[in-house]
């Protein structure tokens, strides 16, 4: 099942459903349960055409209200739906001077860890038309135009819903074809999470005359031709030296540049064991200590089923947690898969050098603070606790890598 990937925070659920929003639901049961190819055109062309129109208008509701009830009544055409609603809001038909071109959101995902704050927010005007060079010349298709927004963004400064992100496709999409800067309001960016791992995204819009490529994967001529393993490594080898002076004191891991949901999902899967590595390093630095001096508690949190585990960590015969960490399950993740996240979750601290490591078997119900809404973490007696570094404490200031 495909997950919904959106910045963080929750919407309100409505008992009843708006025509709309029963209209979205009633195609997508109607899509999960058809027999055939021609059956699927039918009920695609009738999500498509309804959810264009709802995202054109500005109404996000009727779309997160059809979510939220399949969601809870029928996993098969949740996932038929967040497709389509996926679609709609990352790709769109521009007709320009009589012709079509099909537009693509597109991002680029950097994995980044450190021991100080992430930086985000504009990117000046020469580091984006360098990397605009290299995404065109080493993943596009020849004959594609690209716009990249001149912003690394966090999760929390990304489009907030489906319509915003059909608006900026919209935006960056007629900037590509026409040639034409796009306006974006980059000035009143919100504030981000800090944490010691996170993604940072480049966003930008490939068009293409519509039937055309729009990536070199997609090319069919030997000389035009890219795998995407090809692709990934050009990418790297040529844009990481641009990225390198946005990110300081950071180590990062580039992401093949591709849809925008797709690497969204793919940057979540990621990041997870780089936040328990740069925790510990972390930890590690700051009180100069060994790795085998934490010990680890890991518990399962969810409201009616399992949605995240996350895992404590604490100093010596400490009862504090003095770094917490979170590990969503993602799509059709579930604790029968081989591995299970709760063993990739062990693997990855052994790894990083926790030798003692205590898994709390109970579901717990999501807890966070009240007064800075950060989650709470099990310690080492089963306890959900706030994670505090120790007062006397004040880290050092080498960079991690």
């Amino acid at each position: 099942m495909k997950e919904a990937r959106h910045p963080r925070g929750l919407r309100d659920r409505k008992a009843h459903l708006s025509p709309d929003a029963e209209r979205l639901v009633s195609a997508a049961l109607g899509l999960s349960n058809s027999g055939s190819r021609t059956e699927d055109r039918f009920w695609e062309q009738a999500l498509a055409t309804r959810i264009e129109r709802l995202l054109d208008g500005g109404h996000a509701q009727a779309v997160s209200d059809a979510l939220d009830r399949l969601n809870q009544a029928d996993t098969e055409a949740y996932s038929a739906l967040i497709e389509a609603v996926e679609d709609a809001s990352e790709s769109l038909t521009l007709d320009i001077d009589g012709q079509p071109w099909q537009c693509l959101l597109v991002s680029a995902p950097l994995v980044v860890w450190t021991r100080f704050r992430i930086p985000s927010g504009p990117v000046a005007a020469d580091a984006t038309r360098a990397l605009s060079a290299h995404w065109q010349a080493h993943v596009l298709a020849p004959q594609a135009r690209f716009r990249l927004s001149p912003c690394l963004y966090s999760i929390d400064q990304m489009p907030r819903d489906f319509v915003e992100l059909r608006r900026l496709t919209r935006k960056l999409g007629n900037s590509a074809v026409t040639g034409q800067a796009a306006r974006l309001d980059l000035k009143a960016l919100p504030e981000t999470a800090e944490m010691l791992a996170d993604t940072r995204y480049l966003l930008g819009v490939v068009a293409a005359p519509k039937g055309s490529a729009l990536f070199r994967w997609q090319e069919t001529e030997a000389g035009e031709h890219g795998s995407r393993v090809q692709c990934l490594e050009q990418w790297i080898a040529q844009g990481r030296p641009s990225l390198e002076p946005l990110l300081p004191g950071c180590g990062f891991e580039c992401l093949l540049p591709d849809a925008y949901h797709l690497n969204m999902r793919e940057s979540d899967r990621r990041v997870r064991p780089y936040s328990i590595r740069a925790a510990v390093h972390f930890l590690t630095h700051a009180l100069s200590i060994e790795p085998d001096d934490l010990r680890a508690a890991i518990a399962a949190f969810g409201t009616d089923r399992l949605d995240e585990f996350r895992i404590g960590l604490s100093v010596g015969d400490s009862e504090e947690v003095a770094q917490g960490m979170v590990w969503p399950l993602l799509g059709a993740e579930t604790e029968a898969d081989e591995p299970s996240p709760l063993d990739l979750i062990k693997a990855t601290l052994r790894e990083a050098g926790v030798t003692e490591i205590r898994v709390w078997p109970d579901l717990n119900e999501p807890e966070f603070c009240e007064d800075c809404a950060s989650p709470l973490y099990p310690n080492v007696k089963g306890e959900i606790v706030h994670a505090d570094m120790p007062d006397d404490v004040e880290p050092e200031t080498t960079h991690f890598h």
